[in-house]
């Protein structure tokens, strides 16, 4: 296991340089720049220490390796839109996308797995096709129009906040009104997010657990008195979890994709956010760490998927000694 999580690590290492480089090369390569943003009237003098401080006036390998070994520091340059160091703005909004992402994986698991041992236990009946049809229409739907749906249900009703992570008139200073203040915004976009994993999670733990039903060592446990909860939840479930931990790192992936989808429509300001807004002014410091904390997910994503599938499957841990 240490060597795997090693490789793992090393593998990470990798994603994370290749993408932050592609995104700083392509912002970069990219017509234009990001001087555009001072305006037709900017001076001569006003855009040339503007292309100064930012690089542009080196060529686009001697920017890219200037910029890495500043990054071996820790130091990621600075933002142009927001005149400030990259590092504590995309570190806040790295926080702020965590907490979306960790919030939604964790409704999408237990709804989708408690969906799927129900309905692949039950087999068929009205209660079970229901689920699924819902489950196939919302598996079905992608992160932007499950979002679109829900700000308009929200816009139209006032169940919800419409948008944002806090009121525009949440000041208090204290932290407990500040938690509340959140949590009354995560549903809304937490739904959004988390419906779409939670319907291919049902769809593969209904199957896997139809099949683990029907496994000898499950029915003679039923043959041997065993009751029915502790069938399904110490004999059959076990077995039939080993399929999602083969996908738990993919859907953590997609989760990422969707959550950049789901801040933009929602006003979440998490990197979704604060990578559109850099690229929209080609703001390549802030393209390239925002790349590069993405990557950081997507890496940690798979990295948890394959543990997982390790300590379900033992033939797993056997291939990896080996």
């Amino acid at each position: 296991m240490a060597r795997f999580l090693v490789r793992r690590f090393l593998f990470a290492l990798v994603l994370v340089a290749s993408s932050s480089s592609s995104a700083l090369l392509l912002a970069r390569l990219a017509p234009g720049d990001m001087t555009a943003q001072l305006g037709p009237f900017a001076s001569r003098a006003e855009v040339e220490h503007t292309r100064t401080r930012f690089d542009l006036n080196r060529n686009p390998a001697s920017q890219w390796w200037l910029w890495v070994r500043r990054a071996v520091r820790l130091d990621f340059g600075d933002s142009f839109v927001y005149n400030r160091p990259v590092g504590p703005l995309v570190a806040r909004a790295a926080l702020n996308t965590a907490l979306l992402g960790l919030v939604s994986l964790a409704a999408a698991t237990l709804l989708g797995i408690s969906l799927g041992i129900f309905t692949g236990v039950r087999g068929t009946g009205i209660l079970p096709s229901c689920v699924r049809g819902v489950s196939l229409v919302c598996v079905s739907m992608p992160p932007l129009v499950t979002s679109l749906v829900f700000v308009f249900i929200a816009a139209r009703t006032g169940w919800l906040p419409a948008g944002g992570m806090s009121s525009a008139v949440a000041t208090s200073p204290d932290w407990s009104a500040r938690i509340l203040d959140v949590s009354w915004h995560l549903p809304l976009p937490v739904l959004a997010l988390a419906l779409p994993i939670a319907a291919t999670f049902e769809r593969l733990q209904s199957q896997a657990m139809s099949e683990a039903v029907h496994q000898p060592f499950v029915l003679a446990a039923v043959a041997r008195g065993v009751p029915r909860r502790r069938v399904i939840l110490r004999h059959a479930w076990p077995v039939s979890v080993k399929p999602m931990c083969a996908v738990f790192g993919l859907a953590i992936g997609a989760l990422l994709s969707g959550s950049f989808i789901v801040e933009f429509v929602t006003a979440w300001p998490g990197l979704g956010r604060l990578m559109y807004d850099a690229l929209r002014a080609r703001d390549i410091y802030l393209v390239a760490a925002c790349a590069a904390t993405g990557a950081c997910f997507l890496a940690l994503g798979t990295m948890a998927g394959d543990v997982l599938l390790a300590v379900a499957d033992p033939r797993v841990r056997e291939k990896q000694r080996q």
